[in-house]
């Protein structure tokens, strides 16, 4: 039996990693309770994705094999990877709007999304406006 399409995508920006990863981190529950918000729109059937653009990974300092991320690793968040496609994806939000290479990645990766509804956990609301390409749901965090 082939995979769903997830219906809703939740990516990742930065903060949300490092608060996810960092249990003292100010901003951890408040990214958890999306996470749990996720396991019961799933528990109920919907198809929900969680991801995180891999340069968001890096600029997070999220490590997939270190010992310390037993935990964020557990909440079986997906990697979106800098392909060739969405690099020249990434170099044409780049140039038209002027932002970080994870900013575009992140662009990217929304635009590519095939989920009718993508979420982006972040505390850079504008520049998630900046280079989404298409209505998105901005969590600040």
């Amino acid at each position: 039996m082939a995979k769903a399409e997830p219906s809703h995508l939740v990516l990742l920006d930065n903060e949300a990693v490092q608060a996810l990863a960092d249990v003292g981190h100010r901003k951890h529950r408040t990214v958890l309770a999306v996470f749990e918000v996720v396991a019961q729109r799933q528990q109920r059937g919907a198809v929900v994705e969680t991801a995180v653009p891999t340069s968001v990974r890096v600029e997070a300092g999220w490590d997939r094999t270190a010992a310390d991320a037993a935990f964020v690793n557990s909440l079986r968040i997906r990697d979106i990877g800098l392909d060739s496609r969405l690099a020249d994806l990434s170099v044409e939000i780049r140039r038209q709007v002027r932002v970080s290479v994870v900013d575009a990645h992140l662009g990217a990766a929304i635009g590519a999304a095939t989920a009718e509804r993508v979420s982006v956990l972040s505390s850079d609301p504008d520049d998630i406006a900046a280079v989404a390409g298409r209505v998105v749901t901005v969590v600040p965090i």
